[in-house]
């Protein structure tokens, strides 16, 4: 499964793209309007310590202005995905980009209906939102299931399942369980996928046993020189 970070920080995806466990980024115009930079300058930055995707959202939602701002975020950088709703005029849009090699990442998915559509359109990427549902009362992570099954019955469809509003790693969890391409995260979730108790636990007592010792590693290697 891949991992993408969902956020406008620049300082936040360095940090995590220095692990070596990130594949790419997702923005939106609130994440853009949250860190106060420029839009086109943040987007060829983050292109250029991410080698993977990197999704920029088309702010127009007419088909005419959409198509416009997608062919000119498209020139950013290579690996830009232009980031388009899925609506009628976005499909549209996609279809378009699609045709013309463009990456593109189709938002807002609340239904399986509509990820088939997306998949028609040439969508590099379906971007359904658990969260959200899970906030009015639904089970995000059906429509996960759902995705994942629909696209598997068609070995034509190429269209990658990239699961967004994950709120926790059980969210991503399930989703990798069921077999989805990718997840976009925020920084908060991907750090928390290191964490437990008995490695905290385990590491406390093995630098406490290795304290009684007295020896230093890098001190024996100088003594040996």
């Amino acid at each position: 499964m891949k991992f993408f970070v969902d956020t406008g920080d620049l300082n936040e995806i360095k940090d995590l793209a220095a692990t070596g466990l990130l594949d790419g980024v997702t923005t939106n115009p609130s994440l853009i309007a949250k860190s106060g930079r420029n839009f086109i300058e943040l987007i060829g930055e983050i292109c250029e310590v991410v080698d993977g995707p990197v999704s920029a959202e088309v702010a127009a939602t007419d088909y005419e202005t959409m198509l416009a701002e997608g062919r000119y975020l498209a020139k950013i950088a290579p690996n830009v995905c232009v980031k388009v709703p899925l609506t009628v005029d976005g499909l549209k849009v996609c279809k378009q980009l699609s045709d013309a090699g463009t990456q593109v990442n189709v938002t807002l998915c609340f239904s399986p209906a509509q990820a088939l559509l997306a998949a028609k359109a040439g969508a590099t990427f379906i971007s359904p939102f658990v969260g959200r549902l899970d906030d009015i009362g639904q089970d995000g992570l059906n429509l996960i299931s759902d995705i994942v099954e629909i696209y598997a019955a068609y070995d034509h469809i190429k269209t990658e399942v990239l699961v967004a509003s994950i709120r926790h790693p059980i969210h991503l969890i399930e989703s990798a369980k069921m077999g989805a391409h990718v997840a976009t995260m925020p920084p908060s979730v991907i750090r928390q996928l290191y964490s437990h108790p008995l490695t905290d636990k385990g590491l406390a007592a093995f630098v406490s046993d290795w304290a009684k010792t007295g020896q230093t590693i890098l001190g024996n290697a100088k003594a040996a020189e």
